[in-house]
């Protein structure tokens, strides 16, 4: 018991005595600029000085896309965000901020910190970036750009080439289709081509007719020949010239009346005239109408079309196509032809004829392309796809189309000029096809354009500049306090 009391009485005493002498500074002790331990920071720290961001409280963390969700610790969002500290006292007023803005609603302003619309904290916009940035410009933060993912593209130069679908109705080739008829009057008989869809060659026998004035030209010719023959032996030459002219003559009339020559060389060799003759088909084709369902006994008169046969070895096709088509479309331009109906087979075909007039109810107008149809496959009535690769430019600087902003009445580009730091330009449009704009005026080659998100940096460039022109007025005295409730302002 003793021994213990002595031990604790010896413990003090030296306890003791170590506190003199720190306090007394004997023996050379100093006193410790601070008692703080190495590395902790606040070496050093002037006690005056505002806190820095390092220094300030941190009362929680949470997510900068949605700020209901919180951590007591560093750490990443749901959305794969890193997490944001949230300070017990506010930021130390370094710079001059002109107002606040949502970071999603650049139109949402504010002049004063709060939530936007979306429920997500207001940005500060400070004097000296408004101030630094070239005019017409806006600058966004490049994290922020990251996160509602604009994609640049350059400009570029290309030939741009127009694709145009339509479809088209097949039709006979009008220069391959022939009228048959007679130039006399006659009886029909004999019908060897009574139904429509058949194929006739050229030469071959479509009816026999029976004609009093074709009996009596060919009793006329006989006459002549006879007369001429005996003539010949005459001594007087001119008598037998004139024999020779009224034969000719006679020859020349049945040519005339589609007698062929083979006929009539058959007349001369026989020395009598038939009472009917054979009328045969001047082309080879199909037959495609017909005058009467029955010609057989049909009493005809001159100029009476009674077949119409068509050559359908070649074949048309009209289309149809809108009034701003017109100007890329040109005499031969190849055309790719497919029938609905026989899938996996198209036809090439090139531009025949424009025609000159518009159809007033449709705005359209009709192209006539030429197909070849050596298989006889098409016929006139069908219905086809019909696509047209028209170039519209050659070497042209052209723009992806999602990247041009219509207005009405201006087509707006957004440039990116460096990181962070955008430019709404107008630009001149021209062609367009393939996706892309042919661009005149606006923008060079080389030049990066924003081709999405950049509807979002166009109206912040619209607000930039109406703050801007807001700042440039003459300031104007407040006739009164502006209301409670009217903190926020949407433009």
């Amino acid at each position: 018991m003793n021994r213990t009391f002595a031990i604790s009485a010896a413990a003090f005493l030296a306890g003791a005595a170590l506190l003199a002498l720190i306090v007394l500074g004997l023996g050379g002790w100093e006193w410790p600029p601070r008692f703080d331990a190495p590395g902790d920071g606040h070496e050093g720290h002037d006690m005056s000085a505002p806190a820095t961001e390092a220094e300030r409280e941190i009362l929680y963390w949470r997510a900068p896309m949605d700020p209901n969700f919180t951590s007591d610790r560093p750490g990443k969002s749901p959305m794969g965000m890193d997490l944001v500290p949230v300070y017990a006292d506010p930021a130390p007023a370094e710079r001059e901020i002109l107002h606040w803005r949502a970071p999603m609603d650049p139109n949402f302003i504010s002049d004063r910190p709060g939530k936007s619309p979306m429920g997500m904290d207001l940005v500060p916009v400070y004097a000296d970036e408004a101030a630094s940035q070239p005019e017409g410009t806006v600058r966004i933060d490049p994290s922020f750009v990251q996160r509602i993912g604009v994609r640049t593209a350059p400009v570029e130069r290309r030939d741009i080439a127009q694709t145009i679908r339509t479809v088209g109705t097949l039709a006979h080739n009008d220069k391959q289709i022939a009228w048959i008829n007679t130039k006399f009057d006659g009886w029909i008989e004999n019908v060897a081509v009574n139904y429509l869809g058949e194929t006739v060659e050229e030469g071959q026998v479509l009816f026999d007719i029976y004609s009093p004035q074709l009996v009596t030209t060919q009793n006329e010719y006989l006459q002549a020949v006879r007369y001429a023959e005996r003539l010949d032996a005459s001594r007087y030459p001119d008598v037998a010239a004139r024999a020779h002219s009224l034969v000719e003559s006679a020859r020349a009339r049945l040519r005339f009346w589609d007698v062929t020559d083979e006929q009539i060389e058959s007349l001369e060799g026989e020395q009598t005239p038939r009472r009917t003759l054979s009328v045969v088909s001047p082309v080879t084709g199909v037959v495609v109408d017909k005058m009467d369902e029955a010609l057989d006994g049909m009493y005809v008169r001159p100029g009476m079309n009674l077949y119409k046969v068509a050559d359908l070895t070649t074949i048309w096709v009209d289309v149809e196509i809108f009034e701003h088509q017109v100007e890329a479309m040109r005499i031969g331009q190849r055309a790719e032809v497919e029938l609905p109906y026989v899938p996996g087979r198209p036809y090439t075909g090139f531009v025949r004829y424009l025609y000159p007039h518009f159809n007033q109810e449709t705005r359209t107008m009709t192209v006539s392309i030429e197909l070849a149809n050596p298989d006889l496959t098409l016929r006139a009535g069908m219905y086809a796809n019909v696509t047209f690769d028209v170039p519209v430019a050659r070497n042209a600087l052209t723009v992806p189309e999602e990247a041009v902003i219509r207005s009405g009445t201006r087509e707006l580009v957004v440039l990116e000029l460096s990181r962070g730091l955008f430019r709404v330009a107008e630009i001149t449009l021209g062609a367009s096809g393939d996706g892309v704009f042919e661009v005149r005026d606006g923008v060079g080659e080389g030049d990066r354009i924003v081709v999405s998100a950049q509807f979002l940096i166009d109206s912040e460039s619209n607000l930039t500049q109406a703050i801007r022109a807001l700042d440039e007025e003459p300031a104007q005295e407040e006739t009164e306090a502006p209301a409670a409730g009217t903190a926020h302002n949407h433009h």
